[in-house]
């Protein structure tokens, strides 16, 4: 079985959260990780954030069009009740994203090594380091539905809620919570 890789670098507290999903890499994955990372985080870090900054890298999951992905990104927003800024690197420009760093240091520390169960696996990637970091390693098991997409009329009202940077609006997006709006 194939496992997709999600990762985290929070460079505000120097720490790495991976998830690996048993499934495809989707918006909903993408987003269910978000919350899974959130969740780890201590409540005093929560309560002391004022704006999620989340540099991403424009994907065909969580770009600035997808409809899913800024369909759950709102919600996220609401649930935490925290403004989140999405930024999103040029293409061609991932060199820049500290997770592609980290990615290349988990395969070479991968590299030779039989990963042979999901056990292994994650083992292997809980005890990588980068940075003097171990990372927070989970699984989802969750199985996730390739493709959904929101009606225009039910992505109006998203796009309503999303504050776009007018130079730059598939590139700088901020989503305030509904309390904000």
């Amino acid at each position: 079985m194939k496992h997709t890789p999600f990762g985290i670098v929070d460079e505000n507290r120097g720490t790495l959260f991976l998830r690996f999903g048993s499934s495809a890499k989707t918006s909903d994955f993408i987003v269910d990780s978000l919350h899974a990372w959130w969740e780890h985080q201590p409540s005093a870090a929560r309560e002391a954030c004022s704006l999620l900054q989340i540099k991403a890298d424009n994907g065909s999951e969580s770009n600035g069009q997808r409809t899913q992905f800024l369909n759950r990104m709102v919600q996220f927003a609401d649930r935490t009740g925290k403004p989140i800024q999405l930024l999103y690197y040029p293409p061609y420009h991932s060199k820049y994203n500290p997770i592609e760093r980290y990615w290349g240091i988990l395969e070479q520390h991968w590299n030779g090594a039989q990963l042979l169960d999901v056990d292994t696996m994650l083992a292997w990637a809980a005890i990588m380091t980068w940075k003097g970091i171990h990372p927070v390693v989970e699984l989802s098991r969750e199985v996730y539905a390739k493709g959904v997409r929101l009606t225009k009329n039910a992505m109006r009202e998203v796009e309503a809620r999303l504050l776009r940077n007018p130079e730059r609006p598939k590139w700088d997006i901020l989503i305030p919570p509904a309390q904000s709006v």
